[in-house]
């Protein structure tokens, strides 16, 4: 987590960017002053939350560092005495996208281009192009401060005009809209304003900040929800810790306003990672001084396998890794492993790699380690044990590695002769536990939630093949008393309602699956029984992914039926045929993206576009959007289905290692366009961390 006064120290600064203290937020939780935008991006990876208050209304936005230069923004509002148009409290959703257009450097300032409300109803949509520099010990000044300077569309250009750069009329706000479609025909569009102002950073906790703000809030205060009169706004900020900065302002001449912001970066964990150390290596004596130990009579004896199995399994166990399988000959290796403990593979590798050069005979030379999941052979890496003996102390001890190691695609079995490790199948698995059902954004109440037990099984009674299920009882909530659906959809999602008053004991999923590797690069999935919440029936998936590569194809085909209200063991009338053809693309750098076509749970046809950042601690955060045949009259308010992924490995919080994750999906409202079913499984999202590209940035922990 950077304190937003932090900066770093970088001789070549000025002959590039300036190295500058981590931006502040404003009231939309965007870096900017206090209503306006600044021209500073956030740190690399950031996320923020911000939640400010003033003259009735409420905005509650995230914010996302996506990479270096594009940043993006969910924000949801409440607007108190919105007395006109049947509100009292108007709610709404929006998006904003900003793009560091230049970085700062030392005569030049930091300068951004943004989308504000992009896709909502529009009741805050504007654009601005925006320039900040900083200045250390203003005029002999303690302190930091920053100038801004910019020109606004939309609210931002709502009073104080130079002018219409653009040309053309700007359609007014509709509250009673659909929203979430692209205005494209605003953009950069009307009266165009100039905004600006100064902020002070007096010391590493007390901030002052003073702006310009053109916005004339034409629609709350032609509706009484307070009363502008200046331009001018300023405030006090105190950074309470590293994480959170609170505020206080005195806003258009009559308004007090408060701004609470949470800024953290995925990168950094919230406790500190332990990891026990490896074993060490033992180094065999070489062959010149003892030849006798590198004799391989013992690869004659039926026995050898077993009894090297059982001595390799106890400590593979112990360090958190499974032995699926092992085959020894005389000079070579293949072991494979999965892990539950380690979300980075390459420390499964290298403890893998670990344990064989401990325990093999000397004679053996190359270990060739499969990564496995759920019975997936993902990839080989072959090592050399010499390579093992002789790196591990280099300074650059894992590139030198990872240079003389081949990695490569893995074979679907194991080799004739190999040992099924004792613990490999078959394995029974439970737990019981809380759960928490959020639901977002009902205009009666934003957020509501069931809680109650949870009691899930699962049993893998032979490689690939899994029978789960899950049941759950609810023990209090308010999601069955949310809106009653209006959709002209088949109502595939928008009858959560009913489901979550039908009953409070219920079979959220029960099903039997199987999955192999069909061949070299190609894998397959079948699934059956309850998929889900809301529908059971029959999926089956197909993927083309080669280890190396970074491109992935994939189609998936199911029938499905609707189940009962009550999530026991009936169905209803309606069933559906669907499926979709995807793409996946390894961007690099922790990037990727994905291309879904086909038909959804609605019977409509379209494609879902998805892009995420995973960071190398698991965290994962991304967005999509769906654009089907179903036009935003019927699809009803959003206009089209789009959202938020955001997934936390439980590491990130208890500091040790895990492959537990707890995820969570935002979507601004959810409808029955563009639904697609939600099944267990998928094919790219267990192999991928297996593969090439993913081991190659995760393998600088190989020696771990």
């Amino acid at each position: 987590m950077a304190t937003p006064f932090a900066t770093a120290q970088n001789s070549e600064a000025p002959k590039r960017e300036v190295i500058t203290s981590a931006p502040t937020l404003n009231f939309y939780g965007l870096p900017g002053l206090i209503d306006t935008p600044s021209g500073e991006a956030m740190p690399d990876g950031q996320l923020a939350l911000g939640v400010s208050h003033f003259g009735g209304q409420t905005r509650t936005t995230l914010s996302f560092q996506f990479s270096p230069r594009i940043s993006a923004s969910f924000r949801y509002i409440g607007i108190q005495d919105w007395n006109s148009d049947g509100f009292d409290t108007y709610r709404d959703r929006s998006f904003d996208f900003r793009y560091l257009l230049l970085k700062e450097r030392q005569y030049r300032p930091a300068v951004s281009v943004g989308l504000q409300d992009f896709a909502g109803t529009g009741i805050y949509a504007g654009e601005y192009v925006v320039a900040t520099k900083n200045f250390i010990r203003p005029f002999r000044l303690p302190g930091r401060a920053k100038v801004t300077a910019g020109l606004g569309w939309g609210r931002l250009g709502s009073s104080g005009s130079i002018g219409s750069l653009s040309g053309g009329d700007r359609p007014a706000f509709d509250p009673n809209g659909t929203g979430g479609e692209l205005a494209t025909d605003q953009w950069f569009r009307g009266p165009v304003s100039p905004f600006g102002g100064i902020e002070w950073q007096y010391s590493d906790r007390l901030g002052f900040k003073l702006e310009y703000s053109p916005d004339a809030y034409v629609a709350e205060t032609s509706r009484g929800v307070f009363e502008r009169d200046s331009r001018i706004n300023f405030g006090v900020e105190y950074q309470w810790t590293n994480a959170i900065r609170l505020g206080a302002y005195y806003l258009y001449g009559s308004e007090i306003g408060v701004n609470a912001q949470i800024q953290f970066n995925p990168k950094t964990p919230a406790t500190p990672f332990t990891l026990a150390g490896p074993r060490p290596i033992i180094v065999r004596p070489t062959r010149e001084a003892n030849p006798q130990s590198y004799d391989t009579a013992w690869a004659a004896s039926q026995s050898a396998p077993m009894i090297l199995r059982d001595v390799v399994e106890p400590e593979l166990t112990e360090d958190g890794i499974r032995l699926e399988s092992l085959q020894v000959t005389a000079n070579r290796a293949e072991a494979r492993v999965s892990s539950s403990r380690y979300a980075n593979l390459a420390i499964v590798v290298g403890r893998t790699a670990r344990a064989l050069a401990r325990q093999l005979p000397p004679s053996v030379e190359v270990f060739d380690i499969v990564l496995m999941n759920e019975g997936l052979a993902l990839s080989t890496t072959t090592i050399s044990r010499r390579d093992l003996e002789t790196l591990e102390f280099r300074p650059d001890a894992a590139n030198a590695l990872l240079a003389a190691s081949e990695l490569s695609d893995a074979a679907p079995r194991a080799p004739e002769g190999a040992i099924d490790g004792t613990q490999a199948y078959p394995r029974f698995s439970y737990s019981l536990g809380p759960f928490l059902r959020p639901s977002y954004f009902d205009p009666d109440r934003p957020v509501r939630f069931d809680v109650g037990i949870s009691a899930q099984a699962q049993y893998r009674f032979a490689p690939g093949w899994l029978a789960s299920g899950e049941v759950r009882h609810r023990l209090a909530g308010n999601i069955d008393s949310g809106r009653p659906s209006n959709s002209v959809l088949p109502r595939v999602r928008t009858d959560a309602l009913l489901y979550a008053q039908a009953a409070d004991t219920t079979i959220e999923n029960l099903f039997v699956s199987r999955q192999w590797k069909t061949g070299k690069n190609t894998y397959a999935r079948v699934t059956a029984g309850y998929l889900e919440q809301f529908f059971g029936g029959v999926s089956a998936e197909f993927l083309w992914k080669p280890a190396s590569s970074k491109l992935g194809l994939g189609v998936e085909a199911n029938y499905v039926r609707q189940r009962d209200f009550d999530q026991q063991f009936g169905f209803q009338d309606y069933d559906v045929a669907t499926g979709h053809i995807s793409a996946y693309y390894d961007f690099g750098k922790g990037y990727y993206g994905q291309v879904d076509v086909g038909r959804y749970l609605a019977g409509d046809v379209g494609a879902t576009f998805t892009v995420e950042r995973q960071f190398a601690n698991g965290w994962r955060v991304g967005g999509f959007f769906t654009l089907t045949d179903v036009s935003s009259e019927e699809f009803g308010e959003g206009s089209f289905d789009k959202g938020i992924n955001i997934t936390i490995p439980t590491s990130w919080f208890i500091g040790q290692p895990s492959r537990q994750t707890v995820s969570t999906t935002i979507r601004p409202v959810q409808r029955d366009g563009g639904a697609r079913l939600s099944v267990s499984g998928r094919l790219y999202e267990q192999i991928r961390t297996g593969h090439i590209t993913d081991l190659n940035a995760d393998w600088g922990r190989v020696w771990e």
